[in-house]
């Protein structure tokens, strides 16, 4: 069975910090990773003002969503920057589909969900077959893509634990996608 890692836990516990460490030992091995990530955006004032789109692959990147922007998509205070996300998105899961060894999505969530490629195309990734690590929202309630990711290994991080997880998981994980090969 093809690897996939679910992590997910409340907002501030190092989901996506250890999303990155998991990456980078990736990519210390030689592994192409794929894929997207989401990190938030603070102003000169340490206020979140928004959430980018970074490919990967490319290290492009684009608006997911800021606040005040005037769009009709809209999640709390932000809103959605569905065409500039869309152009991105798009590529960088083509590209993830057929040039990486390893796919990896930092988050799925309400934000990335409000944007219709990426439901489109995180379902190709789903059905991969590729080795998968994946940021899922704590509330994440869609159920086409609960199933898709029922067989996946769960780490629910919490501030008692990321410490933990942050020692043993990012070897672990490539121990594991090792075994895939």
């Amino acid at each position: 069975m093809v690897f996939k890692l679910v992590i997910t836990g409340r907002p501030g516990v190092g989901k996506s910090t250890l999303f990155n460490k998991i990456i980078e030992t990736l990519k210390s091995k030689g592994y192409v990773i794929g894929g997207i990530r989401s990190p938030e955006v603070r102003g000169s004032d340490g206020r979140r003002i928004g959430f980018k789109i970074i490919d990967l692959l490319s290290g492009k990147e684009a608006w997911l969503a800021r606040k005040g922007y005037p769009s009709p998509v809209r999640v709390g205070a932000y809103g959605v920057v569905v065409e500039e996300a869309s152009l991105l998105i798009e590529k960088a899961l083509t590209n993830a589909l057929t040039k990486a060894d390893v796919i990896g999505i930092d988050e799925i969530g309400p934000m990335e969900l409000k944007i219709p490629v990426f439901r489109e195309k995180l379902l190709d990734v789903l059905d991969s077959g590729k080795p998968l690590i994946l940021v899922i929202h704590y509330r994440l309630r869609d159920n086409t893509i609960l199933k898709r990711i029922r067989d996946a290994e769960r780490i629910v991080l919490t501030l008692e634990n990321r410490d933990y997880y942050s020692r043993t998981i990012p070897s672990l994980v490539l121990d594991r996608i090792r075994g895939n090969n």
